[in-house]
């Protein structure tokens, strides 16, 4: 099979997501980074190139897009691991130029914004592609058959919750990640709602098959001095009639990663926690709960689609990133033009705005409900 080639924009000294996608990326063996501007400082750019063995570093984002256009064996797609206020400009540069764009969490700083790149992306030949990494997940995949497939009957509850601790103090200067991630700037003032909330939701719609209709968001900002969110307790209401909630915080002391998520229908429930996430535990109405692991007995089709090892040798946040990379990779290489179910895409990019949107809208009116404007 024809590995494709794949440019980067971001990712350089002291990023933490760039290493992770150009791993995914050649998790697989579809891809192989030929080109990058891995800063927006030229010579950090240079330097970050170097340190990977990158041979085509480029000064600038748009000197690179007009110059991979222009080769014969320029890249396919490119990949934008920017701060947040940066995706769009990079991404519509690439878009002109022709070239297929992946691009990491959350599209912009803010929802008009999003919803007018989303207008501009129907004229693109180019395709733009949305990395809500723990979609990939195989047994968030099987999860999403099972709800799919009646085995929980009419959904009623959705709970979903993403903790961590690592913000619970002032944003040292020197952390990158903390600076650019707390600096309402560069994140249009979402802190943990943009960081960790629309991983939170964006998983909670993608296994429940539906999105909210309406929010009510109790947001914080526990940290003295911090101008984002560090903490949000939010309610849900679906167009079903199921209610749910989401609990996002960057304070929750003694916490490292801990995505979880909570589907209840009629018929039954699912509990899948990202720490643990070749475990998925089904409990079927008036029985005893179930355990279904990642290549055991019990895994079906939408898990073992994306599993490559035998059960009981774990697959985690790398693999469900690499999972997502050979998704895009094969669509591309089928000339497929329309994006997959299962591949987040620009209307997942603003349905994620949507969801920071009205928290935000929320927070102004004291928790108030409000729609969410997609």
């Amino acid at each position: 099979m024809r590995r494709l080639k794949l440019g980067m924009v971001g990712g350089g000294e002291g990023a933490f997501i760039g290493g992770v996608h150009r791993m995914a990326a050649r998790l697989d063996d579809r891809w192989e980074l030929v080109a990058g501007n891995l800063s927006s400082t030229p010579d950090k750019a240079a330097r970050s190139a170097e340190a990977i063995g990158l041979a085509r570093s480029y000064g600038s984002y748009t000197e690179m897009a007009v110059a991979e256009a222009a080769r014969e064996d320029g890249i396919d797609a490119v990949s934008i691991v920017t701060p947040n206020h940066m995706h769009i400009p990079v991404a519509r540069a690439f878009l002109e130029a022709g070239i297929n764009v992946i691009c990491d969490k959350p599209l912009t700083t803010d929802l008009a914004t999003a919803q007018a790149f989303a207008a501009d992306c129907e004229g693109y030949v180019a395709q733009f592609f949305l990395t809500h990494n723990y979609t990939g997940s195989p047994m968030v995949r099987q999860a999403r058959q099972m709800v799919r497939e009646g085995m929980l009957g009419n959904i009623r509850l959705i709970h979903a919750e993403y903790l961590q601790d690592w913000l619970s103090r002032p944003a040292d200067p020197d952390n990158v990640q903390a600076a650019w991630r707390t600096d309402p700037a560069r994140t249009g003032g979402a802190g943990a709602i943009g960081d960790i909330g629309t991983h939170a939701y964006n998983l909670a719609c993608f296994v429940a098959g539906e999105t909210a209709s309406h929010l009510a968001a109790d947001l914080q900002s526990f940290v003295d001095g911090r101008e984002v969110d560090d903490n949000a307790n939010i309610l849900l209401r679906f167009g079903s009639g199921a209610r749910g909630s989401i609990f996002a915080s960057q304070v929750a002391t003694g916490t490292e990663n801990g995505l979880k998520l909570r589907i209840h229908g009629d018929k039954g429930g699912l509990f899948w926690a990202q720490e643990n996430p070749n475990e998925l535990i089904y409990t079927p109405m008036g029985e005893a709960e179930r355990r279904l692991t990642r290549g055991g007995a019990g895994a079906m089709s939408a898990a073992e689609d994306v599993s490559r090892i035998p059960a009981g040798h774990p697959e985690g946040y790398l693999e469900a990133f690499g999972t997502l990379y050979r998704e895009v990779a094969d669509h591309l290489l089928d000339g497929k033009t329309a994006v997959s179910e299962t591949v987040p895409g620009i209307a997942e990019a603003v349905a994620g705005m949507a969801f920071i949107d009205a928290c935000q809208r929320s927070r102004k009116e004291n928790a108030a409900w409000c729609d969410l404007t997609s």
